[in-house]
């Protein structure tokens, strides 16, 4: 990594509401600071938000996660986006570490919208030039963009972590074959064998795995379930009790995007082969959400990394979430 200084006078750094710690951590990472965002309503309930600092002719970095409430922070971001554009901003990145939308990426039922392209014409519409994310629900949201679009890597950061633990024995399973190719280059970086689940979706919340393809599962201990996002739990539930019948006795479960949602970490952590959840801050989970088997680790540096690679004309491509 090329550690040239980044000028704080060439840049602005914003965050919407969703997850200011986050942004907090990129900005000093970057050496620059995060200048103030001022989010209000008006009686009407409309939103008012005002960016503290100049952007004339400036670099305009705004972090916000598309993480509940969804459509509330989506409009922020088309806001601050739209304000740095009418105030004469030179480019302007939205850094989007979790991009909500992607999981509708396909027209598989009539008169739907593929929101994931929707919203990808939005942010351009809106002024951006460039977008930055991390671990897209599905390659193909990629091309949805109209404008550069960096699809990071959370992976770097997991491997990080792992490689401190004892994986002899265990094989890594993908809760679908979606995932099974990024569960591939995931498995590879540390030697495990890998499988996937044969998954079928019947609603929003509930699923059945009728089977696992790949590596023999029976026979390994141990199994480290990898996901790209965790909602209501409802497929790594259906994974786990297949796991559990196959005679795996403990389980960890990474996902980069914890959102967590009704009820579903309470579900996960009652399991007691399940010892730990790994997760990441793309999405901010209050403090009292924390349980003793969940793990959340930053990915600040990966996006700290990126940007810096980007000021500084450099390939990205390692950070990929497509590479090796």
């Amino acid at each position: 990594m090329t550690n040239v200084p980044i000028s704080a006078g060439e840049v602005r750094f914003f965050s919407g509401s969703s997850n200011p710690q986050l942004a907090e951590n990129i900005a000093s990472k970057l050496g620059v600071p995060l200048d103030g965002t001022h989010i209000t309503r008006f009686s009407n309930d409309n939103l008012y938000i005002q960016l503290s600092a100049s952007v004339r002719y400036r670099r305009v970095y705004i972090v916000q996660s598309l993480s509940q409430p969804v459509n509330d922070h989506l409009m922020e971001l088309l806001m601050m986006i739209d304000i740095a554009r009418g105030a004469a901003a030179s480019e302007i990145h939205a850094i989007i570490p979790y991009y909500s939308f992607g999981r509708s990426d396909k027209k598989d039922a009539p008169r739907i919208s593929i929101t994931a392209r929707l919203v990808a014409d939005l942010l351009k519409t809106a002024g951006a030039t460039h977008v930055m994310s991390m671990m897209f629900h599905s390659p193909q949201v990629h091309g949805f963009f109209g404008i550069p679009t960096d699809p990071l890597s959370s992976r770097v950061v997991f491997k990080e972590y792992l490689s401190q633990k004892d994986l002899t024995g265990a094989i890594m399973v993908a809760p679908d074959m979606g995932q099974a190719k990024s569960a591939a280059r995931f498995a590879k970086t540390l030697g495990l064998p890998v499988a996937a689940g044969n998954k079928e979706r019947i609603s929003d919340s509930e699923v059945i795995i009728s089977g696992l393809v790949g590596s023999q599962v029976r026979g390994h201990k141990r199994a480290l379930i990898y996901d790209d996002e965790i909602a209501t739990g409802g497929s790594i539930l259906e994974l786990t009790r297949l796991l559990i019948e196959e005679g795996i006795e403990d389980i960890q479960v990474i996902c980069t995007h914890g959102v967590f949602s009704r009820g579903g970490l309470g579900r996960l952590t009652a399991i007691p082969q399940i010892s730990e959840i790994i997760t990441t801050d793309t999405v901010h989970i209050p403090p009292e959400k924390i349980h003793p088997k969940l793990t959340v680790l930053s990915v600040a540096t990966v996006f700290a990394d990126a940007i810096r690679h980007n000021i500084n004309r450099e390939s990205l491509s390692d950070l990929f979430v497509f590479g090796e």
